[in-house]
């Protein structure tokens, strides 16, 4: 559900908005609630998305991003141009895939995954063709971030205790530090995407993209902590879907896409306790509709899920598959004493 926007704050993107296209908006209102940089623009005949980011830069960026792939994919919105720092593009859409792909009435759950996956090979094949990649910043490129990425195994520790010797931090930076060849998306969570009336799914928010390996942005949405298909379900879709006019292996792929989705993981569960600490935990149906860090115990319950399918399928991180292991099993007694709290306190 859309929120009615009164905030004058935002005067900036409906002034710009009358201005740029010349006609008045006949109401506003905003997709991802208050304090979101995009709001929707109803005009008599049409709804339009205006984006003003905090930072000019960001929504320069993502402008020339839209703009660079206008007219060569029909993945992502259309770009209807600038206006001062708010930048104009087409409505893809309210009904995200997050909240879609967990209602369980319309289109099964793997035939939306294989949308949004193949519309992340398009954008990418896309980007090759517009020669835009090369001129994208380089995303993860440096070794201290490479580096937090794999420390991320940390997080498990209250759970599983430390990482096994058998694990080797430095080969798993070496296999994460891939060249940037292939524009990513990046930030390719399922509610960074939406369902068009044609039932197409197209991605919006590109103000973080950039170049790496590719498979980041599958790892984004396979590492999303309300995405319910199954890991190896994922795969399959990946496999149907892969890009071979990329010019890469498919098994090289899925083994780097393995060890990737492993770290990323992590890290949104790192992101996730941090998050739960200050702010406690909400529904389900919360996190979805605010597109939120996913502060649900069962968010935690499907990374980790995640993380032990993907940690098995590379040499590098298989010795923490056990790990994952005993992380399930900790939080599964941390879910059952919780469950015998509340009911000794209702016994009570």
């Amino acid at each position: 559900m859309t929120e009615v926007v009164h905030d004058l704050h935002q005067a900036r993107i409906l002034a710009a908005a009358e201005a740029h296209f010349g006609r008045p908006v006949r109401g506003v209102t905003a997709p991802g609630g208050r304090g979101r940089s995009s709001l929707r623009l109803h005009f008599d005949d049409v709804t339009v998305i205006g984006t003003m980011r905090p930072e000019p830069r960001r929504t320069r960026h993502e402008a020339r991003i839209l703009q660079r792939l206008d007219g060569r994919s029909d993945d992502l919105p259309g770009f209807l141009g600038m206006h001062t720092d708010v930048l104009f593009q087409s409505d893809v859409g309210d009904r995200r895939l997050n909240q879609q792909v967990a209602l369980g009435d319309g289109p099964g759950a793997v035939d939306l995954a294989a949308g949004a996956v193949g519309a992340l090979f398009r954008l990418q094949r896309a980007a090759r063709g517009a020669g835009l990649v090369w001129t994208l910043p380089r995303l993860g490129a440096g070794r201290d971030w490479i580096r937090h990425l794999v420390d991320g195994v940390d997080v498990l520790r209250d759970w599983a205790g430390p990482a096994p010797r058998s694990f080797d931090r430095a080969a798993a930076c070496e296999a994460l530090a891939r060249r940037a060849r292939h524009f990513v998306k990046w930030d390719s969570r399922s509610g960074n995407a939406a369902l068009g009336d044609d039932g197409r799914v197209r991605w919006f928010d590109f103000e973080y993209s950039g170049a790496r390996h590719g498979a980041e942005d599958l790892a984004w949405l396979i590492g999303d902590e309300t995405w319910p298909v199954a890991p190896g379900d994922m795969v399959d879709v990946v496999i149907d879907a892969y890009d071979h006019g990329s010019g890469r292996d498919i098994a090289d792929y899925l083994e780097y896409l393995s060890i990737y989705v492993t770290f990323h993981v992590l890290q949104r569960l790192r992101l996730i306790r941090d998050e739960a600490c200050q702010r406690g935990w909400l529904t389900l149906d919360r996190v979805r509709q605010l597109d939120d860090a996913g502060l649900h115990p069962d968010c935690q319950r499907q990374l980790l899920r995640v993380g032990r399918y993907f940690s098995a399928q590379a040499k590098v991180t298989s010795p923490l598959t056990g790990l994952f292991d005993t992380a399930v099993q900790a939080l599964a007694a941390e879910r059952d004493l919780a469950a015998d709290r509340d009911l000794g306190h209702a016994a009570g």
